[in-house]
């Protein structure tokens, strides 16, 4: 199904596979240059280097969980105008969960920054953020950046990248992004996929084959092969979308007619252009994926890489799920999280279906869910799905054409845009319940449960079509392989009247005179120290784990509508991984005021003057004092920053006085980045 070739490979006339020992080695460093990464790099560099490169974008994207701190930071630095594309998209924070009015005062606030400052508004409900994009933004040879670690667009020949949102501030200020010219490995397909098999499965195998060692790490992945041309535009989007799970940095496919035909349908014929390696190119790494060889597949929990086929979890699913179960009750620290019992008469009972987002929302994923589940229902046991549209010109479709209709007369419910499933605000499954999500990921706590409470629930990833399989049988886990009908996706057709009547575009048009329009809870970054010379810090946590996500560092969920107000949300850092970290953080802090206020470090008490004299018995250090060195907090992971862009995961630990992390090493490039900004 996947072979991995650590040692890389040329690529000759994008069609054959040339081991490097085959061809003179100095050939490398012009085949390097004729891949379809490095020329979309060359042309965005502003360094004039090519190891260490400053790029430029060419439109950026934020939604409401990033969007009003974004737009706080730079215009504290000076902003006046948008000096390229930017699109503000309401899909994340569109529930009013908690917080009364505040979710829907920072829509307000984001309306009027586009007005403001030149931007392009979505309203709540109207799209997903990355099918906006794909839709009206992507175009090939481009580069975008957005505040979403899901910032994909490689199948439409946009280099994109995901990153917290000080990276997208800098670009506002006509800053560059920085970073050493990355690897490129290429991904090789080859034949085609078979009935029931969807993009999700073939995502699946891949982020199985590489997550675990690190194989493409901050890479940039380049998909080629003559095989490409056997997938549909949406099921390379689907595959794309998920190769942030990989840790890959972007993302790069051959573009072809289907493209073409993509991009003339949504009103810009004038984004193609072809895009293929040149005549020999050089890979450093290879994978390469048997498409005929692929079988559907499901990530259990707790993350996208802990990948089984689904044949052999309904054949063996005890030993399988109780593996699992022995290292999910580890990672949660909690001894009563079970998955065994969903096993009865040595089947496997799951309690929920969901298909949503920029991974499973997509028309073909839903159209594909309607064949399967046309004539049939989902019973009327605990069993439920949900489908969400990701965008309202795909659900416009779906209804013209009846696939709807087919879905809801199963007894699925049909949503609007919203990404809640992916991180925990919407469809959350009653407690000790396993939901199977064509959604982006599996995190502990991403279906909404709070094991601190004593609720836990589950969430594995599947493909649509093996969703609607499993709904298809009462709840049973069942491959779609199994499933013995034919898909009849019929031919999209995209409206953009959805988008002309609510949309605000005001791309390159600011309004300087209009006000920024503030709720009671977006707040102001407090007071920050500069970095003293010295600096005497406390661990505050300490995280063994083998991988720390982000949100397990920053709940996601409904804590998530505090988002802009730094100090509110900050009282729910860590607060699912050490419920101790933020009283211990916040005592830190409190000696730092007073070292501030004019107070003798060793006077502070916490054990400072037995610490105090010990640095100073080391005569390098024995002039430090209150007016020199600085008091704060730091967090200890293995790795962590595995997941979401969300740089609230580490403004938060800054808030609440942290000076420092120390890691053996940071699961993504977006985390340490956003660390350091």
């Amino acid at each position: 199904m996947i072979k991995l070739h650590e040692n890389g490979a040329y690529l000759k006339d994008g069609l054959t596979l040339v081991a490097p020992e085959a061809l003179p080695a100095d050939q490398k460093a012009a085949a390097a240059d004729a891949t379809m990464a490095w020329g979309i790099l060359s042309a965005h560099n502003h360094s004039g280097k090519t190891d260490a490169l400053q790029l430029k974008f060419d439109a950026m994207a934020s939604h409401d969980i990033t969007y009003v701190g974004i737009v706080q930071t730079a215009r504290a630095s000076g902003l006046e105008k948008f000096p390229l594309p930017y699109v503000l998209t309401n899909c994340h924070n569109s529930l009013c969960a908690v917080g009364g009015t505040i979710n829907e005062d920072d829509h307000l606030f984001g309306l009027s920054a586009a007005q403001k400052y030149g931007g392009e508004y979505v309203p709540a409900h109207q799209a997903v953020i990355h099918q906006y994009m794909r839709e009206c933004y992507a175009g090939c040879g481009k580069m975008i950046l957005g505040s979403d670690s899901h910032t994909r667009y490689g199948a439409l020949g946009t280099m994109a990248i995901g990153e917290g949102g000080p990276e997208l501030v800098k670009q506002l200020l006509n800053r560059a992004y920085d970073i050493a010219r990355p690897a490129v490995v290429g991904v090789y397909l080859s034949g085609s996929p078979r009935p029931g098999v969807g993009p999700q499965d073939v995502a699946l195998a891949l982020i199985g084959a590489t997550f675990a060692t690190g194989f493409v790490k901050n890479c940039v992945l380049e998909f080629v092969g003559p095989d490409i041309r056997n997938l549909s535009v949406e099921y390379r989007c689907g595959i794309d979308v998920m190769t942030t799970e990989t840790t890959c940095l972007s993302s790069i496919w051959a573009t072809d007619s289907k493209v073409e035909e993509y991009l003339t349908m949504h009103g810009r014929p004038g984004d193609y252009k072809p895009m293929a390696p040149g005549a020999l190119a050089w890979y450093d790494k290879v994978v390469e994926i048997d498409l005929d060889k692929v079988v559907p597949m499901i990530a259990l929990p707790f993350h996208p890489s802990n990948v089984f086929k689904v044949e052999d979890l309904c054949q063996n699913p005890g030993d399988i799920l109780r593996m699992v179960e022995m290292a999910g009750r580890d990672q949660m620290s909690n001894p009563g999280f079970t998955l065994t019992d969903k096993v009865k008469n040595g089947k496997l009972y799951v309690d929920q279906g969901v298909i949503a987002g920029c991974a499973g929302g997509t028309y073909e994923n839903i159209c594909a869910a309607a064949d399967v589940l046309r004539g049939g229902s989902i019973g009327a046991e605990a069993f439920a799905l949900s489908v969400y549209p990701s965008s309202q010109p795909v659900f416009l479709e779906l209804m013209k054409n009846g696939r709807m209709a087919w879905l809801m007369e199963a007894g699925a419910t049909i949503r609007t845009a919203f990404c809640g499933p992916c991180f925990g605000a919407g469809d959350v499954p009653a407690n000790n319940c396993l939901s199977i999500r064509h959604s982006t990921r599996n995190f502990p706590n991403r279906e909404g449960s709070k094991p601190s409470g004593g609720q836990i629930a589950s969430v594995a990833l599947m493909d649509a079509r093996s969703i609607a399989a499993t709904a298809a049988n009462g709840g049973v886990l069942t491959p779609a392989t199994a499933w013995e009908g034919s898909f009849t996706t019929p031919k999209y057709y995209f409206d953009g009247s959805v988008y002309q009547n609510r949309v605000y575009h005001g791309v390159g048009q600011p309004k300087a005179e209009m006000p920024l329009r503030f709720g009671p809870n977006i707040a102001d970054w407090p007071a920050m120290q500069p970095l003293p010379e010295h600096l005497m810090l406390k661990v505050c946590s300490y995280i063994t784990d083998a991988v720390t996500t982000t949100d397990e560092l920053i709940p996601s969920g409904e804590t998530s509508s505090y988002r802009s107000n730094p100090m509110k949300l900050a009282e729910f850092a860590l607060s699912r991984k050490d419920p101790a970290y933020v009283g211990k953080a916040k005592a830190v802090a409190a000696l730092e005021k007073a070292r501030l206020k004019g107070a003798a470090l060793e006077t502070l008490g916490e054990g400072l003057d037995k610490a105090i004299g010990a640095v100073r018995a080391n005569k390098r250090f024995a002039a430090v004092s209150a007016e020199n060195c600085g008091i704060g907090s730091l967090v200890y992971a293995k790795k962590p920053g595995d997941g979401s862009a969300r740089e609230q995961a580490a403004s938060c630990q800054k808030v609440l006085g942290g000076w420092a992390n120390i890691a053996n090493e940071y699961a993504t490039k977006r985390y340490r980045s956003t660390l350091i900004n």
